[in-house]
């Protein structure tokens, strides 16, 4: 148990200090009140764990120690979903109900669509 807790959270650390640095440069970028870092990384984050998902199930190429770093570690901290919430709460708060309801809808409806082509990426190899 102690194991998986570090190689776990040695993928946590990974992933979040990615996802700080991709919603910075996103940000930069992309500079309007539509959270466009975390619907971003979100669906990237689905499309990762789709993959990871599929190697395993697909194949035995990668070990359970292998899957928990990068699945539960690595995509749990890159994806961001409690940011998410915030983000939807910081729309309703500001009166943006359109972008509000587009952010939650296509969050997501985008995110399945991503880990579904992620699955389907790898069971199409």
């Amino acid at each position: 148990m102690l194991k998986m807790f570090f190689i776990t959270g040695a993928g946590g650390f990974l992933g979040s200090g990615l996802r700080y640095l991709s919603q910075r440069v996103i940000s930069h970028y992309l500079p309007v009140s539509f959270p466009y870092g975390t619907f971003i990384i979100n669906i990237v984050g689905c499309f990762l764990i789709g993959i990871i998902f599929a190697m395993t199930d697909k194949t035995k190429i990668m070990s359970p120690d292998m899957r928990m770093f990068l699945a539960v570690g690595f995509c749990g901290g890159f994806t961001t979903f409690s940011s998410f919430t915030l983000d939807s709460f910081g729309l309703l708060r500001d009166g943006q109900y359109l972008y509000f309801s587009v952010y939650i809808f296509a969050s997501v409806v985008l995110g399945i669509l991503a880990t579904i082509a992620g699955i389907w990426f790898i069971k199409s190899l």
